[in-house]
């Protein structure tokens, strides 16, 4: 098992941040079920998919990788998995809001920058929520996937849109200068 030391030791070998996107790619790839661990099954899953064998070629297989996950068909089950990744206890079901806006940041920030910026800076103004779940987080995506940002015109708070989305188009809405 690579536990988190390992991980910052292989992300020094790799030359990126331990906090870098594509760390997150390789442990979907992986399969990794555990945040901050590579089991040697995961890993010899992943680096059997990358066909990679040495720190060169698993360098190497970083744009391909990315180019894999920002792919339509595979980007939700990957930001599906950023969510589930961060649950760090057994039975958990949300992550705190600090956590949720630094994973918005690494994940949509690439895609979406303006909408992250603001659902981020709203996150951080509100104080009605503490954590967000899954139905929340996957809101997000969806936001930023179908709504005009960010003239909002076809947002329709009378579709089934989380209570959390309602309440920031309202505060985007009611901030706009």
């Amino acid at each position: 098992m690579i536990d988190p030391e390992g991980i910052e030791t292989l992300c020094s070998h790799l030359e990126v941040p331990h906090t870098d996107v594509r760390i997150l790619m390789l442990a979907w790839k992986m399969g990794c079920e555990k945040q901050g661990y590579f089991t040697l099954d995961e890993w010899r899953t992943g680096m059997k998919a990358l066909r990679a064998d040495s720190i060169i070629k698993l360098k190497k297989a970083f744009p391909e990788l990315t180019q894999e996950v920002t792919r339509p068909s595979n980007f939700q089950e990957f930001y599906q998995f950023a969510f589930r990744y961060c649950l760090t206890e057994d039975k958990k079901k949300c992550i705190e809001i600090p956590v949720a806006c630094e994973l918005l940041n690494l994940v949509l920030g690439l895609q979406f920058r303006p909408q992250v910026e603001k659902l981020i800076n709203y996150l951080k103004y509100q104080n009605e929520y503490k954590v967000i779940n899954m139905d929340q987080w996957m809101g997000f995506l969806r936001f930023c996937n179908e709504i005009n940002f960010p003239s909002l015109d076809n947002y329709d708070e009378d579709q089934a849109w989380p209570l959390i989305l309602d309440n920031f188009v309202e505060w985007l809405r009611a901030n706009k200068n």
